[in-house]
């Protein structure tokens, strides 16, 4: 890294975040790793961490709503059953068990926004098949082990 990144003043790091931030994100690594704390342009530093959190937490209801949506096209459309459909449910129940792998903490928000994604996925499955959205029940058919369960698909 050049001295010209190591002597950013700490007031034109905002600016440096604007401007690049992959340059801005090896200048603030490189003032950790030699513990340069008081040149840490620390306020983007808190916002870049709030967000990874958030984006952990958008990336799991995703998965989860993708989830939902094909169990129940799956139980509701079972003469147009595919391959296809299967994938999506694996590759999605992947991405959340190791979602939870990397961060056992957010099994617990699973739990806590299950029934709101599965609302969410009932809507999207009525817009994508065109059944009435009556046709899906108000409350999930699936639990929420079944949703993970990967030899689990419904009737």
């Amino acid at each position: 890294m050049t001295n010209q990144l190591i002597n950013v003043n700490k007031d034109q790091d905002s600016s440096f975040y604007e401007q690049d931030y992959h340059l801005w994100l090896e200048r603030i690594v490189y003032l950790l790793k030699k513990q340069y704390f008081s040149e840490v342009d620390l306020d983007n530093l808190i916002k870049e961490i709030e967000s990874m959190g958030r984006s952990e937490k958008n990336a799991l209801r995703s998965n989860l709503r993708v989830i939902l949506m094909h169990l129940l096209k799956y139980k509701f459309q079972p003469q147009k059953r595919s391959n296809i459909w299967l994938y999506t449910i694996y590759e999605h129940r992947l991405r959340l068990q190791e979602a939870f792998l990397d961060s056992p903490s957010l099994k617990s928000y699973y739990l806590e926004v299950f029934t709101n994604c599965y609302q969410n996925a009932r809507t999207e499955a009525s817009i994508e098949t065109g059944l009435p959205l009556a046709i899906f029940p108000n409350d999930s058919p699936f639990s929420v082990d079944e949703t993970l369960d990967s030899d689990f698909f419904p009737n």
